[in-house]
């Protein structure tokens, strides 16, 4: 078989696609990455990566690249929305790391994509291209061809489709699957440290409110503040960088501390996304096609885990990938490997969603519960999340 016939397809950029090219090419195998886009965007907001994430940028070659821009915060202040007063602390820093053997970072979302993009661009296994998204996907039982809309092909072993929550490959897997409106939005800002006031702690700060919250933390080194949030409402659009609707704003921070508010309302531009669920897919994977990361199990943000699911997937599919067998059967193990995963970690990101937003009594209950409880043993609740390795 053919250099070209060998390799794999992976269509998508982001954060899963470079991953996965980068440990196939720690493996010896060769992959053309298929972005849409023409060229790749700055643009987006924060990023927490837990130690089962920041795991795979190690074994990646990432983490070096990514070290100096991120923030390793202490701990997860939550605060009760309307007063400010923080409820508990919850332990990172030192204790997450050694307890799971890597860290707790946070980051800009664009200064992770340049330290992956940055890593597979040293391998010379890994072919970047941009401007080609995906129309049309043809298979046999020994390669598959991707096509353009204009008619532009590439032929692989497998394609990947890491190309996100719109994801075009989708549709050759799973036909007629598709996102559908949550009823919620997330509003994205970062600000300059100075600017920040009460945010800028070296922490993962969440307000709690009822159908709102809001989540910060320090991203480029702790020189900025990236902060989202995350409220109940109508608006929807697939646009992933809309300008946010101050009304609508101001209307999502009116039961937040007046301060605060008025720090946040002060603040801007401020961009926003709509939040979508899917249903689960019968299988991930098609012959010699399967997805990763959203494209496969799109994740609400309330666990901080949708990027960091994505290098999990890539991790263990790179490695099966690279056995030696049929890649159908690889792709095949892949999705019965990681389901259950994801399914558990969506299932939790919902829970928090819910947990996040109460109101009244069950509010008043919740914050009870977070006051007594010693932080170390909520987090540790989290041990199965955190002390995932590839």
């Amino acid at each position: 078989m053919s250099q070209t016939a060998e390799r794999i397809l992976i269509a998508g950029g982001g954060i899963g696609g470079l991953a996965l090219a980068i440990a196939l090419a720690l493996r010896g195998r060769r992959s053309l990455v298929l972005e849409a886009r023409e060229a790749f965007s700055p643009a987006g907001a924060g990023i927490q990566i837990g130690p089962n994430g920041v795991r795979v940028l190690e074994l990646l070659g990432a983490a070096a690249d990514l070290r100096p821009h991120v923030g390793v915060p202490d701990a997860i202040h939550v605060y009760r929305g309307s007063s400010g007063k923080r409820i508990t602390a919850l332990p990172l820093g030192a204790w997450i790391a050694e307890r799971h053997g890597a860290p707790y970072w946070v980051a800009h979302r664009a200064d992770l994509h340049a330290a992956l993009k940055a890593t597979a661009e040293r391998h010379p296994e890994i072919e970047i291209r941009t401007g080609f998204g995906v129309a049309r996907v043809e298979q046999d039982g020994h390669v598959v061809e991707v096509f353009a809309a204009d008619g532009a092909s590439f032929t692989g072993a497998a394609l990947i489709g890491a190309d996100g929550l719109w994801s075009a490959v989708r549709g050759f897997v799973a036909p007629g699957v598709s996102p559908q409106f949550a009823g919620a939005s997330a509003c994205r800002i970062v600000l300059p440290k100075a600017a920040a006031g009460r945010l800028a702690e070296n922490a993962v700060g969440l307000w709690l409110s009822p159908k709102a919250h809001l989540v910060h933390y320090p991203v480029r080194g702790g020189d900025e503040i990236a902060a989202v949030v995350i409220a109940d409402e109508t608006w929807q659009s697939r646009v992933w960088d809309a300008e946010a609707d101050p009304i609508q704003l101001s209307a999502h921070l009116s039961s937040f501390d007046d301060d605060l508010s008025a720090l946040l309302l002060r603040a801007g531009p401020w961009r926003r996304w709509s939040l979508n669920r899917m249903v689960e897919l019968p299988t991930w994977a098609k012959g010699r096609v399967a997805l990763l990361g959203d494209a496969a199990h799109p994740m609400f943000p309330y666990l901080a885990q949708g990027g960091v699911l994505a290098l999990e997937d890539a991790a263990v599919l790179a490695d099966l990938l690279t056995k030696g067998g049929d890649e159908a059967e690889a792709l095949a193990r892949y999705s019965t490997l990681r389901r259950e995963r994801a399914r558990r970690v969506q299932e939790a990101s919902r829970r928090n969603g819910w947990i996040y937003h109460l109101g009244g009594p069950m509010a008043l209950a919740r914050d009870t519960v977070m006051a007594t409880a010693p932080g170390a043993s909520l987090m540790a609740g989290l041990d199965w999340l955190y002390g995932w390795k590839p």
